[in-house]
């Protein structure tokens, strides 16, 4: 496994707190935003809300973000 460093390069810094992201196992990732997503086809999407879902399960019908379809298979 490659050696991944803690903090980001010196010229890459950003201000602010770090963004927070809430892992689950059977549901969304919840991600405290605004937020921008980078898709598979290189399009991006953004929400500015101040906490996100994505769908980890792919059945959301708005995916990248989670509209609950999880639930009705778990």
């Amino acid at each position: 496994m490659p050696n991944v460093p803690s903090e980001a390069p010196r010229g890459d810094r950003r201000s602010g707190p770090p963004r927070r992201v809430t892992m689950q196992r059977c549901g969304p990732i919840l991600v405290d935003g605004p937020v921008e997503v980078e898709l598979e086809d290189g399009t991006t999407v953004r929400s500015d809300r101040f906490r996100v879902a994505l769908c980890t399960c792919r059945r959301s019908r708005r995916w990248p973000w989670c509209d609950t379809s999880h639930r009705e298979r778990v």
